[in-house]
């Protein structure tokens, strides 16, 4: 396990029942170096959305607990908040919270002359996802997908 992944992991554990404390659920939490700093982000979720009270109350539960445990080296910025509206579908349990959602795929390459698609989520395993089409389905292989995220309506 690398570095970056020991972080997110021990951050995980340690946000579990903070987030339970405040009636959300984790939906991400990333470590990451942007220019000269780095970032330790959680996004937190909660039917109907959450709002800037609830990351305020994880922010501060979260940054005790940080401090306390001490774990990550250097310095680095602490930030909570929702996925956003056009959330990334990274992991399994995102494309879970997302079946028969309106999504958008993009392909690294083209399939049928096209490398984006939207549709609703139907499925997905540890190799593909698949997503209704005008009532067609299409199955993507997970290595060909650049990115799938909630689709905007606007």
């Amino acid at each position: 396990m690398s570095q970056k992944e020991d972080y997110e992991k021990r951050t995980e554990e340690l946000l579990a029942p903070i987030a339970e404390a405040n009636g959300v659920k984790i939906y991400d939490v990333e470590y990451v170096k942007e220019g000269s700093e780095y970032y330790l982000r959680s996004y937190i979720d909660k039917e109907g959305g959450v709002s800037i009270d609830d990351c305020e109350s994880v922010s501060r539960a979260l940054n005790e607990v940080l401090d306390r445990e001490d774990f990550i080296d250097g310095s680095y910025i602490m930030e909570v908040s929702s996925p956003g509206l056009g959330r990334v579908l990274k992991k399994d349990r995102h494309l879970e919270y997302s079946l028969g959602e309106e999504v958008e795929v993009k392909l690294f390459k083209p399939l049928n002359g096209s490398k984006d698609f939207e549709g609703v989520l139907k499925a997905y395993d540890k190799d593909t996802v698949t997503v209704e089409t005008a009532g067609t389905d299409n199955t993507f292989n997970r290595k060909e997908i650049a990115i799938i995220r909630l689709k905007l309506d606007f």
